[in-house]
């Protein structure tokens, strides 16, 4: 297949190196020093399942050089959605697909609302992964996993192409039938880990063990859940319980990615995750107080440099 990777970071290094590597034809769309190291170095990928080098890898910043291509696994930050979903139109043009792998729950009509609803996947990825330097990109733990699927009936066709290219280069990945669900799935636990990790500048072990912030992570997934209901998203009554377990299954030094944009100064998502929960609760008549006070906690360092 031809894949463009909309944003090489921990996300798209990771899975896009992993479907370079199986010889599909995959072109890494990124800017600044990581770009260059790219075509300096390659792409080098550490991780304790094995490390992965793409000696010389297809990079760029310009996509509308780069031709038209099956799918575009779309991994930028929240931030960046509408201004990236505008530079990868080129790419759509035989008729290719958007599959986001993006936090939150806003991405498909986000980009649809650029590109076209027709040309609009859904996704969802499961990787502790980041930029250790240029070029280079760091995966903690074991966990690698994507889960995908059409929000239109005709998309059904690439999707299961995707899936076997997935599988084909030893990737975990999944097509879901309701993919919407599978978004809030993730959705419940990632705005919640990333409020209470980054208003306490810890990671999850620290969380986990101290009965107290494991309260709050437990009210703000109850939040979320009762969010999702409000929106029509049928989540199980043990759903947090089970994401409790999850957990504890993680490594302790695991960091939510917004702490990590948060300790290097960067921009932060928390508009779009806990932030997104107070409004969208809000927008429903709901109340979600222990969301919207971890987004405020963090709130005044979300435009990142302070």
């Amino acid at each position: 297949m031809r894949i463009a990777v909309m944003g090489a970071g921990g996300v798209g290094g990771y899975f896009g190196a992993k479907l370079a590597k199986a010889g599909h034809e995959v072109a890494f769309i990124a800017r600044g020093r990581h770009l260059a190291a790219m075509r300096e170095r390659g792409l080098t990928v550490k991780s304790a399942s094995g490390e992965i080098q793409v000696e010389a890898p297809t990079v760029s910043d310009e996509p509308a050089s780069l031709g038209a291509f099956d799918i575009v696994l779309f991994a930028v930050k929240l931030w960046d959605t509408e201004s990236a979903a505008e530079a990868i139109r080129p790419l759509l043009t035989g008729g290719g697909l958007v599959i986001p792998f993006q936090n939150g729950v806003e991405s498909i009509e986000r980009i649809g609302a650029v590109v076209g609803t027709s040309h609009v996947m859904g996704g969802v990825a499961y990787i502790a992964a980041t930029i250790a330097e240029p070029g280079v990109i760091a995966h903690t733990g074991q966990m690698a996993r994507l889960r995908f699927g059409a929000v239109l009936r005709e998309q059904e066709g690439a999707a299961r192409s995707f899936l076997e290219a997935c599988t084909g280069a030893g990737i975990h990945a999944e097509q879901v039938a309701d993919i919407r669900r599978a978004l809030w799935e993730k959705f419940v636990f990632l705005s919640a880990m990333s409020g209470v990790t980054g208003a306490t500048r810890q990671p999850i072990g620290v969380i986990r063990a101290d009965p107290d912030l494991r309260a709050v992570l437990e009210r703000a997934m109850r939040e979320a859940v009762i969010v999702a209901r409000a929106r029509g998203i049928a989540l199980p009554d043990a759903f947090v319980e089970q994401q409790l377990v999850f957990a504890d299954g993680l490594p302790a030094e695991m960091k939510s990615s917004m702490l990590n944009d948060l300790l290097a100064g960067n921009r932060l998502e928390a508009p779009w995750l806990s932030g997104a929960v107070a409004r969208m609760a809000k927008e429903a008549g709901l109340e979600a107080p222990v969301s919207a006070t971890l987004y405020a906690a963090v709130k005044p360092f979300s435009g990142g440099d302070r």
